[in-house]
């Protein structure tokens, strides 16, 4: 069976998706599980977008060791210097850059011809692979482009030096049908195809992405690009967790594999939808709360004679928690940290100490603790080390016949500063408070709080979105006391901008 090679795009498109900015160490958080998940390619950032995109870029090919790190540039000298500089001491560095090739982009975009875009590709294809001697060329909206163009454009980045071609469905207008004959039809006009892979980029606007990149493997496509979760642009891309997923419960129909770990799928995909705050769809094949959940009585019985009448893959196959071990206030650091790596979280010392803690913070709250607390703990875990403003003690007064107010003393700096504010109800006024503490004004964008679990002892995760010199900034926190886990989703958000400035 041929490989497929997976590239995702998760911190680059999947970050573009609106409200799914994330902080610094949550980009490298995701990094670091992308590489256990045993993606081929992390397309970590688009370095010329920001500083921030720059900075995470560069920290993340610093730090992945098997799995090459590509960063996206336009096709100009500019975007291609500042990827190359982000990239330089990335063990298996990739240049991504990509020109728009159809008709409709070229006029009102571009305002290029046909024969300027492939001269644009011939020299900027060559610059990179002057550089790296690794670049990717995509032809933005490949699917709408006139074919026998495309496959001019296809030749001239693959005679420049590209190792592997992109043809992005870049608006998700194709059909299945349309992208296996348009894969077939490149693969047998393009005359040099035999020396750089065919990659395809399926966004889902029309809810095909997934069954449009499964298709182009069919007629040759060897690598496909998408997402954790299927995070992107409008609607979103394929969704990686489905692709692999497909090719190897119909290993059968396709005959082809990846290299992904399938039993990582499920912690990768919580991982990003916490750092994300967006919520996965409950029926959301592969890894929705519903995907491995059997209500109906005539299923019920069919599952307890024998589980594949109605389930085609194992929760376990995906990495979903088969059962809920328990663990409580009298349970030790190794059962902890086993059950956090059955989870799929693969943590050091210092982590593995600071989670340890706040385990047992919550086990003297909670006669149990499962494997969804735990999930929380571990996911809104913060970076101690970038924390410039820890929270050290707060009391708030509350009442319908009294003004709210909040008393907090943070440490900063080493030192310890304290204020009250007063405000619109107890979170009001503690978020009055952090402002006044911080000296950072902001304005509360959005404020979510999800029960982790059931019950009266429920952990209750806050995701915060706090406006900032017009830029959005996510925390998040957990806790048993909502006050105590908003007032830290609002410190992660302001400890995010502080270190962005």
């Amino acid at each position: 069976m041929d490989k497929i090679r997976i590239f995702d795009t998760t911190l680059r498109d999947g970050e573009q998706a609106p409200g799914c900015s994330m902080s610094f160490s949550d980009k490298i958080k995701i990094a670091k599980q992308l590489e256990l998940l045993k993606v081929d390619v992390i397309e970590a950032g688009f370095a010329m977008a920001s500083e921030g995109d720059f900075k995470s870029v560069k920290a993340i090919a610093d730090c992945i060791q098997n799995a090459s790190v590509a960063s996206l540039s336009r096709a100009l000298p500019k975007d291609i210097d500042r990827a190359y500089e982000a990239l330089k001491n990335a063990k298996n560095p990739l240049i991504h850059t990509f020109l728009a090739t159809s008709d409709i982009h070229l006029q009102y975009k571009l305002r290029m011809t046909r024969e300027e875009v492939l001269e644009q590709t011939k020299k900027m294809v060559e610059y990179a692979y002057s550089l790296t001697g690794n670049v990717e060329f995509s032809a933005e909206d490949a699917s709408r482009t006139d074919k026998d163009y495309l496959c001019r454009v296809v030749e001239t980045a693959i005679k420049a030096g590209a190792s592997v071609v992109n043809i992005p469905d870049t608006v998700g207008y194709s059909t299945p049908q349309e992208m296996y004959n348009l894969i077939e039809y490149l693969m047998g006009n393009v005359s040099n195809m035999d020396k750089a892979i065919l990659s395809v980029h399926c966004h889902n606007d029309l809810g095909m992405a997934v069954a449009n990149s499964l298709m182009s493997v069919k007629a040759g496509a060897r690598q496909i690009e998408g997402t954790i979760n299927g995070l992107g642009e409008r609607a979103g891309n394929a969704a990686i967790e489905e692709i692999a997923m497909a090719l190897k419960t119909r290993a059968d129909e396709y005959k082809l594999y990846t290299d992904i770990d399938t039993t990582k799928i499920y912690s990768t995909s919580r991982l990003v939808s916490i750092a994300t705050g967006k919520s996965v769809q409950v029926n959301k094949a592969i890894v929705g709360e519903n995907a491995f959940a059997h209500e109906a009585g005539i299923h019920q019985h069919g599952m307890m004679q024998n589980r594949e009448t109605y389930e085609i893959m194992r929760p376990e196959d995906v990495g979903m928690p088969k059962s809920r071990m328990i663990l409580g206030k009298h349970s030790g650091k190794h059962a902890l940290q086993d059950r956090f790596e059955e989870l799929g979280f693969v943590l050091d010392k210092e982590a593995m100490a600071e989670l340890f803690v706040k385990f047992k913070a919550v086990a003297d709250r909670k006669r149990v603790v499962d494997d969804r607390d735990l999930e929380a703990l571990v996911l809104a875990k913060g970076d101690s080390s970038i924390m410039h403003f820890k929270l050290d003690r707060f009391v708030v007064n509350s009442g319908d016949t009294i003004t709210s107010t909040a008393n907090i003393r943070l440490m900063i700096d080493g030192k310890k500063k304290e204020e009250v504010a007063t405000g619109d109800g107890p979170i009001g006024a503690s978020f009055r408070a952090l402002e006044i503490l911080t000296g950072i004004e902001f304005k509360l964008e959005s404020y979510h709080i999800n029960a982790v679990t059931e019950g009266e002892d429920a952990q209750g995760m806050v995701d915060v979105r706090l406006m900032i010199q017009g830029k959005s900034y996510h925390g998040r926190s957990v806790s048993t006391d909502i006050i105590d886990a908003s007032i830290r989703a609002c410190l992660n958000a302001l400890n995010n901008a502080h270190n962005n400035v």
